[in-house]
């Protein structure tokens, strides 16, 4: 990881970046399987106890709290990968997108290089208010934290 800080904030270069992609893509997969489910449960959930008195003698009462109490579990273990990610000094953007930002000092400024799931390498980068709309194409020398970068290990 890059030895450069900005704020606190760990800075990566592309090479860098893209070194700890492995990693970052193995727990995001993780996270983007296990958010689809969380998606889907909680929808069929929501569906099952539409008009329901769930506290009175519905007799699927109890299974129904049974799948609440594992979607509950499941939600935990999301958060435990989204943890991982963020002890690895990268952002989370997008469960069930697999979005995961790096943070890059780029002209003068922090930026973020924007990966997705699906994709084999970094090639694009965003301001930090722009998110996932605003990507851009990396050129050839962008996102290199430098010594213009502020050294404040925060």
């Amino acid at each position: 990881m890059s030895r450069q800080s900005h704020a606190g904030m760990k800075l990566f270069t592309v090479d860098e970046a893209n070194a700890m992609l492995p990693l970052v893509r193995a727990i995001t997969g993780d996270i983007v399987k296990l958010s689809r489910e969380i998606v889907d449960r909680r929808q069929r959930l929501a569906f099952l106890t539409a008009g329901r008195d769930l506290e009175g003698e519905d007799p699927y009462s109890a299974e129904l709290a049974e799948i609440q109490r594992q979607l509950d579990r499941d939600v935990s273990q999301l958060q435990t990968y989204v943890d991982e990610l963020v002890a690895l000094a990268v952002e989370p953007k997008g469960g069930p997108e697999g979005l995961v930002d790096f943070p890059c000092w780029m002209d003068g400024r922090v930026v973020c290089l924007c990966w997705r799931y699906d994709e084999p390498e970094i090639a694009h980068w965003h301001e930090v208010d722009a998110g996932f709309a605003g990507r851009q194409p990396l050129s050839l020398q962008g996102c290199s934290p430098t010594t213009e970068c502020p050294d404040n290990p925060g």
